[in-house]
């Protein structure tokens, strides 16, 4: 059978700049075969500096002025890992992350940008908004708003300590933005005082001359007070609201809010990695972008300095060196020989004034016009549609013809006389790396044994055999569960802990405790080292989610196939009294779901890179959320029904119920809680490819003519994955359930229906809608 080729190289990228998100493009344009690549990054949308002043002025909205990372992802077929990188082990070729296991390596790209400055003003760490990190600058920003739009009239003060190009754009923009808000609530614009600190003798130092005197005039002729040739020492609470800026020089001044907005260092852990770096901590590259110590890491952007052309740290040049990048990683990778770059000396900068204006300057020369803003806005819009609009890639795909990477053997033929089974060397690796030694593994096979020894398991991790042996205790009922599925997410750490929340939910929803697991997981061809990697991430997210219910993995098998799966037969222990069917509910109970659904939908959306990446973060947030806790608060709320939404959707499941318990439900429609994006793509009409089948499910439907045009009437069929639980309580007792669930950590708790008499020759459930 011919498979798709092997995985011989892993490729990182650390860091979602815009760099990095140029050379993604390009990569998911001319892939090459063979080669694994890999993102890393805390943040699913990376500002865009050219377009991040503007949203500040409200000119641009959020995903205007952002660039998600998911799509983008999707479409260079790129693992897109959500962590914050800590540390890089160059010896051991490992990126170590804040929360995933390390991130193995053979070649390695950085480009996350600079951080803030360590600041020794006393009072500013606690008292200053620094710029830098973005999305907390914007937080910050998004409630000095929203505290403007609902205070009393009176004077309003914000100061901005830093002068430069950074400062200045700031300052405009955010003048620009306040003065609107004050005009939409009919107040007067002299109600706004800002003050810009700088300790220069002229603002945005690093601009020609002439381009300093026109930022000065117009800070003049729009009423900010400049504190030229200032040092600020200290930042002090005045109050609850209020703070107090103090100068060397003994001035004093009070304001609303501080934006900090000094020169930015780079990330802390860069020091500490053994990778060359400039005199300020910036990774130093040569002119192939490439580390001066390390051949086989390579970095652009803020975080890095070319040793033979250095340049201020900004966005033009992040954006240049996206295609040279591309071209020596690739060069790298294929070994063939890299080229060197060379950014140019002098490079047109445009600063945002905030009012339909723009100066632009290169060289001796400054101009400023609205057409240059409508040029700037023109220019800035065509790079972020690289980022939306991606082309079919299909069978005419360019990579076509393009060579293979090959480190070591590896076969394009693979036979299924072995059951395309995994070697026991990769076995044995990742468990190895998973800090699990059993004494051995059946010769010849590739049995799992994984997990916390428990006094239950007779044979296990600490004996493996043919099978595991567990001890099921006198009185107890054993209850059996398994599922299957492909990896719906390209990290196999979190598909890992997906998988887990998902079947284990059958488990809660018969009111069983787990007892044990047993796993069988599909890894993509690849080399064993590629497949150890990608089975010790696996197995570790596997660990981590079976940790929180103290279960052990104590056995299963691996084979090889196209793409990622996962199994998991699981079973549990349950007193029989205690056993929850889904037939128990009772007229008059209330009906409470867990969970928001949606999941079908966005992963649909998301297979079409139409999902936007803070959607699909948002929901992976819930589906590895564990189902225990809100199983012990339904147990002390009298539950007398339970069930987990998955396949069949909201719907299905609850018909299951109904006509099990022979009861009626109305349920309530404008109650259900929804995924945030759910809405936007069933409104496109993506949703997933088991939704028609679902749809039969509509015969239970009292009332479903009138509702069928409703927006939200499709999220009834929208089948789930790793949903949430769906239980009866006692009505008198339903608004407590529904807050101690909140309380414990499932936000989107919810009663959604009501349970009612069984009504003869009707269909069973009724739709309300408010």
């Amino acid at each position: 059978m011919q498979v798709a080729t092997p995985i011989v190289k892993d490729l990182v990228f650390v860091g979602g700049g815009h760099t990095h998100a140029i050379v993604l493009r390009k990569f998911g344009m001319n892939p090459l075969p063979g080669v694994r690549l890999t993102l890393i990054t805390n943040l699913v949308d990376t500002p865009y500096s050219g377009m991040l002043p503007c949203h500040i002025s409200g000119l641009y909205d959020f995903d205007e002025s952002h660039i998600d990372l998911r799509p983008l992802s999707r479409f260079a077929n790129c693992q897109l890992l959500m962590d914050r990188a800590v540390a890089i082990d160059v010896a051991n070729q490992q990126v170590i992350c804040a929360h995933h296991p390390p991130v193995a390596f053979d070649v390695l790209s950085i480009d996350t940008g600079s951080t803030p400055a360590t600041v020794a003003v006393p009072g500013a760490q606690e008292y200053a908004i620094p710029a830098k990190p973005v999305p907390d600058l914007l937080k910050a920003w998004a409630g000095f708003l929203e505290e403007v739009q609902h205070s009393a009239p009176g004077p309003i003060s914000f100061a901005v300590v830093g002068g430069g190009v950074g400062g200045v754009e700031l300052t405009l923009n955010m003048q620009m933005r306040l003065w609107h808000l004050l005009d939409e609530l009919g107040r007067s614009r002299d109600d706004l005082t800002i003050h810009l600190f700088h300790r220069g003798e002229e603002i945005a130092n690093g601009r020609n001359r002439s381009t300093r005197k026109l930022l000065h005039r117009r800070f003049v002729e729009r009423g900010v007070q400049l504190h030229l040739q200032e040092s600020v020492c200290a930042i002090e609470p005045v109050g609850d609201d209020q703070r107090r800026v103090r100068c060397e020089s003994g001035l004093v001044v009070e304001c609303d809010r501080v934006f900090w907005v000094t020169n930015a260092s780079s990330p802390g852990w860069i020091q500490g990695s053994g990778l060359a770096t400039d005199d300020d901590g910036f990774l130093l590259v040569k002119d192939t972008l490439q580390s001066c110590s390390h051949p086989h890491v390579f970095a652009a952007g803020d975080v890095a300095t070319m040793q033979n052309h250095p340049r201020p740290k900004a966005g033009v040049f992040a954006v240049r060196q996206g295609p040279p990048l591309f071209h020596n990683l690739q060069a790298y990778l294929k070994r063939e020989p890299l080229q060197p770059f060379a950014p140019q000396k002098q490079y047109l900068n445009i600063i945002d004034t905030g009012d339909g204006s723009a100066i632009a300057s290169r060289g001796p020369f400054t101009f400023e016009s609205k057409l240059m803003r409508a040029w700037k806005n023109r220019i800035d819009r065509k790079f972020m549609s690289l980022f939306s609009a991606f082309p079919d890639m299909g069978a005419e795909s360019p990579s076509r013809g393009q060579p293979e990477i090959a480190a070591a053997p590896a076969p394009s033929m693979y036979c299924a006389g072995c059951g395309s089974k995994v070697g026991s060397d990769v076995l044995r690796r990742a468990l190895a790396r998973l800090a699990i030694s059993p004494t051995s593994l059946k010769k010849g096979g590739n049995n799992l044994t994984v997990g916390s020894q428990t006094d239950h398991v007779l044979v296990g991790l600490a004996s493996p055999d043919d099978a595991a042996v567990v001890r099921v205790p006198p009185g107890k009922l054993m209850v059996h569960t398994v599922d299957f599925f492909n990896a719906l997410v390209d990290d196999p750490f979190v598909f890992g802990q997906i998988v887990v929340k998902h079947c284990l939910n059958d488990l809660y929803a018969m009111g069983a405790e787990p007892q044990t697991v047993l796993a069988i997981a599909t890894l993509p061809h690849a080399t064993t080292d590629k497949q150890t990697e990608t089975l010790f991430h696996l197995l570790s997210g596997v660990q981590k989610a079976l940790m929180a219910t103290q279960t052990p993995l104590v056995g299963g098998h691996t084979t090889e196939g196209e793409q990622l799966a996962l199994g998991l037969a699981c079973n549990g222990l349950v007193e029989e009294s205690a056993l929850l069917p889904k037939g128990g509910m009772q007229p008059g109970e209330a009906l409470i779901l867990t969970q928001p659904l949606g999941t079908g939908t966005l992963f649909a959306a998301d297979m079409q890179k139409k999902a936007k990446g803070r959607w699909i973060e948002n929901a992976i947030a819930h589906m590895i959320q564990p189902s225990a806790t809100a199983m012990q608060v339904f147990r002390q709320h009298g539950v007398t029904a339970c069930t987990d939404v998955t396949g069949f959707g909201l719907l299905g499941h609850l018909l299951e119920m109904v006509e099990a318990a022979q009861v009626a439900v109305s349920l309530e429609l404008t109650n259900l809680p929804l995924l945030e994006g759910a809405m936007n793509t069933l409104q496109q009409g993506l949703v997933s490819s088991l939704q028609p089948q679902n749809l039969q499910a509509a015969r239970a439907l009292a009332n479903a003519a009138a509702y069928a045009q409703r927006p939200d009437y499709p999220i009834l069929f929208d089948p789930q994955t790793a949903g949430g639980l769906l239980a009866t309580v006692p009505s008198d007792r339903a608004t407590d359930c529904v807050a101690q669930l909140r309380d414990r950590g499932y936000p989107a708790a919810t009663r959604i229906g009501t349970v009612q008499p069984f009504r003869a020759a009707q269909p069973p459930i009724t739709i309300e809608a408010w």
